[in-house]
């Protein structure tokens, strides 16, 4: 009887961007506990959140900040992985995702992630100069 053993081994890996979309896909179903988890065993998916903000899905949007709220109370100290990411989206062309990117940001409010807020209060959107006048007034940042 022959070995019916592979020759060769085959990757087991799944590609970020595979992680990435399981991430929108089940934001986007409300399973936000289900990505707190994933963050908690590893935390470099945070870099990703600016990304996910991109997602024309709502749901997906929403559980960006729903999850930030739970990951604020649960480990603080990861969010700064965001940072970076979400500071990129604060040129994105869309409102919305600048938005949400200063939005986010709020949410964690180390002076890092406020640092970058001010800019925006000359943003062309008068809804994103208002998300960050609001968020910088509340952080005793304004």
């Amino acid at each position: 009887m022959a070995d019916q053993s592979p020759t060769t081994s085959q990757s087991s890996e799944i590609s970020d961007d595979v992680v990435r979309q399981v991430i929108a896909d089940f934001l986007a179903l409300g399973h936000v506990d289900n990505i707190v988890a994933m963050v908690r065993q590893e935390p470099r998916y945070l870099a990703w959140t600016g990304q996910l903000l991109e997602d024309e899905r709502y749901a997906v949007r929403l559980g960006v900040a729903v999850l930030f709220e739970h990951l604020t109370a649960i480990c603080p100290e990861h969010l700064f992985l965001a940072v970076p990411g979400l500071t990129v989206q604060l040129c994105h062309p869309l409102a919305r995702v600048r938005g949400e990117a200063a939005s986010v940001l709020g949410t964690i409010a180390t002076d890092e992630a406020l640092a970058v807020l001010p800019p925006l209060l000359h943003d062309p959107s008068p809804q994103v100069v208002e998300v960050v006048r609001d968020i910088l007034d509340s952080t005793g940042h304004g």
